[in-house]
């Protein structure tokens, strides 16, 4: 029988889709990607925020209207918009057949099965299980990289966040899985492991009773055919030295760290139940560039946070234009119910809110510019990634790049390259945020 999935929200999300797909076709159902054709549609949402739900069910709906007009006979839905809502969804779309909670996507080919059987299943777990992930994934991003989630859940309970009640607690998967997983992976001639999880720093403590982080990072740089490992989603606070000095030491490890902050202001960041003060921050930001150098940062803004004043906007601009991201990202506040935040007075509305996202923005694009320009002459390695049409101009990365979040090389040649290749390039030129070059 022919499936298709929708995978929707987060890298994390993508892990867990991957993990359904594999189950699957192991099971010998067949992969479309034209939804028409599918007999079997799963689809793994998102409810973290207001435009992420929406979108989720807006393609509820029309996968609903695919079982009245196309082949389809069973509609799954998993993720987080179906742990949040399932009674909603139970009783507004009745074409769903079945839904499966956050901690239970392994259970996918028994609920599919019931479901073609004729029975109606919605399985929600224990959020504090861990779902098995021994089988074969089948990657899905359509490149050479693939994200490795270390770990489920988190226990830091930010006032405006709602992850710890779709996800459970803190739970790391055991170091050997993930190895076993990478080495998979790397058959499959993946060549770029990125780790996420809700906070990688974290990983370790509740299965070796210390962070490790470290050590698992050591492992995977043994894993043949790997070739970058990079880092998503440390808190800085959880920012060990061992954690510094395997980045600065560690070959396959990419200089590159991914920091979401939130804000810098100590009003706000209270107001946020952050575990970081601003100048925690300016420490922590200190201690990284000093120790790694060429290090690439990455963090995150939230703009309009209920009670932010026009002091803590221009303390958080100040901070930018002193910290100098290489990356940064800017989110509007999504008063989510259930949070404690959505509780708070002096919510601030939408016009406001996307105003001073721009504004941020504005002061983050000009760094952006000003950085790429001194990278002009300078010669990186580049994962080339794709070819434009017609033209010897190939497209790539450097360990400063996420896939499908920053920049691009486009690299001049000659030569022939085939996607996932490896080049040096020497930049010859800039944009707000890519980079022009010559391979050499």
């Amino acid at each position: 029988m022919k499936m298709s999935m929708v995978s929707l929200g987060c890298d994390k999300n993508t892990v867990d889709s991957e993990m359904m797909l594999g189950l699957m076709n192991d099971k010998g159902f067949e992969y479309t990607d034209i939804d028409e054709e599918a007999e079997i549609m799963i689809i793994n949402t998102c409810g973290f925020i207001q435009s992420a739900k929406e979108e989720s069910i807006n393609a509820i709906l029309e996968a609903a209207r695919l079982k009245e007009e196309g082949a389809l006979k069973a509609l799954i839905v998993t993720g987080c918009l179906a742990q949040r809502y399932k009674d909603e969804i139970i009783k507004e779309i009745p074409e769903v057949d079945a839904l499966l909670g956050t901690s239970s996507f392994d259970k996918i080919v028994e609920t599919v099965e019931d479901v073609l059987g004729g029975e109606i299943k919605n399985e929600f777990l224990d959020l504090d299980r861990l779902p098995s992930i021994s089988n074969k994934r089948t990657n899905s991003t359509g490149g050479y990289y693939a994200y490795l989630k270390i770990a489920e859940g988190c226990n830091k309970n930010c006032t405006y966040c709602i992850i710890p009640s779709l996800r459970g607690n803190y739970r790391s998967y055991p170091m050997d899985d993930l190895i076993a997983q990478a080495k998979d992976l790397a058959a499959q001639g993946i060549k770029e492991l990125i780790l996420v999880a809700q906070e990688t720093t974290l990983y370790g403590v509740d299965l070796y009773s210390e962070k490790s982080l470290p050590k698992l990072l050591k492992e995977l740089a043994n894993v043949e055919g790997i070739e970058w490992i990079r880092i998503l989603y440390c808190y800085p606070e959880e920012i060990t030295d061992e954690l510094i000095e395997v980045i600065a030491n560690e070959e396959k490890v990419c200089k590159y760290l991914d920091i979401p902050i939130q804000h810098a202001s100590d009003n706000i960041l209270r107001r946020m139940a952050r575990r970081t003060t601003h100048d925690d921050l300016v420490n922590i930001i200190g201690k990284l560039r000093k120790n790694i150098p060429g290090i690439t940062l990455r963090t995150t803004i939230i703009s309009g946070f209920p009670g932010e004043t026009e002091e803590d906007l221009e303390t958080v601009i100040d901070f930018i234009k002193n910290m100098k991201f290489e990356r940064l990202g800017v989110f509007t506040y999504s008063e989510e119910e259930g949070t404690v935040a959505a509780g708070f007075e002096n919510q601030i509305d939408e016009e406001e809110k996307e105003a001073r996202r721009d504004r941020i923005m504005r002061v983050q694009q000009e760094i952006s510019e000003k950085n790429l320009e001194k990278m002009v002459g300078k010669t990186f390695k580049v994962l080339i990634e794709g070819r434009l049409p017609e033209e010897n101009v190939y497209i790539g990365r450097t360990y400063m790049d996420v896939p499908g979040v920053d920049g691009y090389v486009f690299v001049n040649t000659d030569r022939d390259f085939m996607t996932g290749d490896f080049c040096d390039v020497i930049i010859t030129g800039s944009s707000e945020y890519d980079l022009i070059g010559d391979a050499i």
